[in-house]
């Protein structure tokens, strides 16, 4: 199920319907990201450096970077410091308008185009799924900060952020692709049945989100067009998730297909046990003897 809700997420990645949604997330969180990067970039670069350099036990590292020839680090550190502050932030919000904006339209066409006989029980509301966006996107920018002195370990780097996003991706999308179509019970039994899967599919979508952070990794040169790739990012990222939020609908709606009708088999064998347990009491229900000293059966 997790290969073949992969690939028909991969294709509908192409429709065209899905590649409008994807420029409505890009014009909200992009168009933000340009406003603040236009007003803030300068002076928020300015506060950290000032902030950098009365920061006492930076200097000795500035010092060593000066012996070996490295003191220009010491002006991208700055920068660095903002975009690597300012990416997660934009990184999540991405995420939300992505699972409010574009989620329900997608689950929409798939429904339609795969499962149009799958009955809506509508177990979430509109306002549901933002508290539960927002709660989960909380949570995660909470475990990110938490996290931060892990990524300075360059294994555990490689590691953590991939699954905190896959965390968040898994709760988010589990919860607004079963939202039109799965009872609240039916969502509850669902994500603990399948909370393995989900969450695997969670993070390799993680991973798959880190890929626009390459963007950054190119050289120091990156940051002089920092306003700029934030925006190239935003839309990179808006992609894995509109890509996620399919690959979870294919998933979730399919599981929801199989156990309504495994219920279904269930209820029917259970109806047929039941007639052939009432025919076996009916059988076997000893004669009686009435007064007028006839038999009667049962």
């Amino acid at each position: 199920m997790i290969f073949d809700a992969f690939w028909r997420a991969a294709a509908y990645c192409l429709h065209p319907r899905v590649i409008a949604l994807s420029l409505a997330p890009l014009l909200l969180v992009g168009g933000a990201a340009g406003v603040l990067g236009y007003f803030f970039w300068e002076p928020a670069v300015g506060s950290v450096r000032a902030w950098l350099e009365d920061w006492t036990l930076l200097d000795a590292l500035f010092s060593w970077l000066k012996a070996i020839g490295g003191d220009g680090f010491r002006s991208v550190l700055g920068p660095l410091v903002v975009v690597a502050l300012a990416v997660p932030v934009f990184i999540v919000v991405t995420l939300v308008v992505v699972a409010l904006l574009m989620t329900p339209a997608m689950v929409r066409l798939v429904a339609l185009r795969r499962f149009p006989l799958l009955e809506r029980r509508f177990g979430g509301g509109f306002w549901q799924g933002v508290v539960w966006s927002l709660a989960c996107a909380v949570a995660a920018l909470a475990a990110l900060v938490v996290s931060v002195p892990l990524w300075f370990i360059p294994p555990l780097v490689l590691v953590v952020p991939p699954l905190i996003w896959g965390w968040l991706t898994y709760r988010v999308f589990a919860f607004d692709v079963l939202a039109l179509h799965a009872s609240p019970d039916e969502r509850r039994r669902l994500i603990r049945v399948h909370r393995l899967p989900l969450l695997g599919m969670g993070v390799v979508t993680g991973f798959l989100g880190a890929a626009p952070s390459l963007l950054w990794a190119v050289s120091a040169l990156a940051l002089v067009f920092a306003p700029l790739l934030i925006l190239v990012s935003i839309w990179l990222y808006t992609l894995v998730f509109a890509f996620s939020a399919l690959w979870f609908a294919h998933y979730l709606l399919a599981a929801l297909r199989d156990m309504r009708a495994s219920d279904g088999l269930e209820r029917e064998a259970a109806g047929e046990r039941a007639v052939a347990s009432a025919a076996r009491d009916a059988s076997t229900v000893p004669a009686t003897y009435d007064h007028d000293d006839d038999w009667n059966g049962p």
